[in-house]
């Protein structure tokens, strides 16, 4: 199986692949075959003698999880059906289904969703007088995952609230999470937060999991929030062999919280680190990374790379400007008719 993993793999792909122990930060750049290296990198550790059920790869999105699983299997079998292959959320529910009573909770405890959340937030915004126009439900549930997503409690947040806004804001969040403990009920933010609060509070808990995996590997490191950060850094700083994959300038999830630095600053949680950069691009022509490379050099804070690819120049940018999103819309959907329409490609190919 090791010729299987390592084989097609660019010289870069083949480094951080067959990385040994210690953190690994592979910084890759868009269409540069970050899944690749990702399923090949385990694949390799299993071929190594590392356990399957001691490797946790992490991901963002329940899609992405899936794909991963699948392009471990095809490499190591149906071995790789029994791995912990799965998003964020999904790892930190099955780590409380096993410890939620450690904080006080059944085993079987109720999830609620973002609606069953703002439907409770407008319940406590009526309960204490609250003017639901001023405060709306939507806004507020924003604020207090925010918070949640920075790591902070109620008392907190409280504590750090400015104004009247945030102030009343921190009130509504004290007597939300008060009827939710009361419920028997976490919501997604609390997923996470009650995961990092059992790895704070309780370090036989956290051993337990340090022990049981011994690595970890997270995709698009870029996305990940504070309280993400801080589980992953509490999970691996004992054996310290976590693989994290991303690129900062490819975030896109700053509105739910998602914190660039935790990638540009993951050298200083983990100085001994080894840096891979994947910068050949095997999606587009070299016309079109010329173009991306020139935008993104501006970006704040970035680690330098540039993206090249074997492709050729391909042909020339068009550039065009549209009045609105609308005008956007019609444009691209009118190429994408025109290109398919003239028999140049194929609905899949674009």
């Amino acid at each position: 199986m090791s010729n299987t993993v390592t084989q097609d793999l660019n010289p870069q792909q083949l480094e951080a692949v067959t990385h040994n122990n210690g953190p690994l930060l592979v910084v890759a750049g868009a269409g540069s075959g970050k899944t690749r290296v990702l399923t090949r990198r385990i694949a390799w550790l299993i071929s190594q003698g590392v356990s399957p059920h001691s490797i946790l790869a992490i991901t963002f999105t329940n899609k992405a999880a899936g794909e991963m699983k699948h392009r471990i299997q095809t490499l190591v079998g149906d071995v790789a059906q029994t791995m912990w292959v799965s998003t964020f959320h999904a790892a930190c529910v099955r780590i409380l289904r096993r410890e939620a009573k450690v904080l006080g909770f059944e085993s079987n405890f109720t999830i609620y969703d973002q609606s069953d959340s703002q439907r409770l937030i407008r319940y406590v915004i009526r309960d204490i007088g609250l003017d639901p126009k001023r405060f709306q439900p939507r806004s507020v549930q924003n604020t207090i995952s925010s918070a949640k997503n920075e790591g902070l409690s109620a008392a907190e947040f409280s504590e750090k609230a400015a104004g009247p806004l945030e102030k009343r804001s921190a009130q509504v969040y004290d007597i939300y999470q008060s009827r939710m403990v009361q419920a028997g009920a976490m919501d997604f933010d609390d997923l996470l937060l009650n995961v990092v609060k059992l790895f704070r509070n309780h370090p036989d808990v956290l051993a337990s999991y340090q022990n049981r995996f011994e690595f970890v590997l997270v995709d698009e490191y870029q996305d990940t929030n504070g309280v993400q950060n801080e589980l992953i850094t509490r999970l691996t700083q004992a054996h310290r062999n976590v693989t994290a994959v991303g690129d900062s300038d490819q975030s896109v999830y700053r509105f739910r919280g998602a914190d660039m630095r935790n990638i540009n600053e993951f050298e200083k949680a983990f100085p001994d680190t080894t840096v891979v950069a994947l910068e050949q691009n095997y999606r587009s022509t070299q016309n079109i990374l010329d173009a991306a490379n020139a935008v993104i050099k501006n970006n704040f804070a970035r680690r330098p790379k540039n993206l090249w690819t074997d492709k050729g120049k391909g042909e020339k940018i068009v550039r065009y400007f549209a009045d609105d999103e609308i005008e956007e819309a019609q444009f691209v959907s009118g190429e994408l008719s025109r290109l398919q329409g003239g028999g140049d490609y194929n609905w899949g190919e674009m």
